[in-house]
């Protein structure tokens, strides 16, 4: 049955996982990747799929997909 409750229905828009974009720096030999994001950070995650140098799209910390690489800019308002 579905839902009146307007909250409800907006939290079903949202994704369930955690999405990150980041570029891949090294494979490590444990099947897991170093990212580097955005603000300089770098992190591990899980798979190995896509190419040292290419930005990826990570849910729930596994590699998932590779991304285009598109121009980022920040607006002050």
């Amino acid at each position: 049955m579905a839902t009146t409750n307007p909250w409800k229905q907006f939290q079903g828009l949202l994704p369930k996982a955690s999405r990150i974009i980041g570029t891949v720096t090294s494979h490590n030999s444990n099947g897991t990747s170093t990212l580097t994001l955005r603000n300089g950070s770098t992190i591990t995650v899980r798979g190995q799929t896509v190419a040292v140098g290419q930005k990826v799209l990570v849910e729930d910390g596994e590699v998932r997909r590779e991304v285009p690489d598109l121009p980022v800019y920040n607006v002050q308002i």
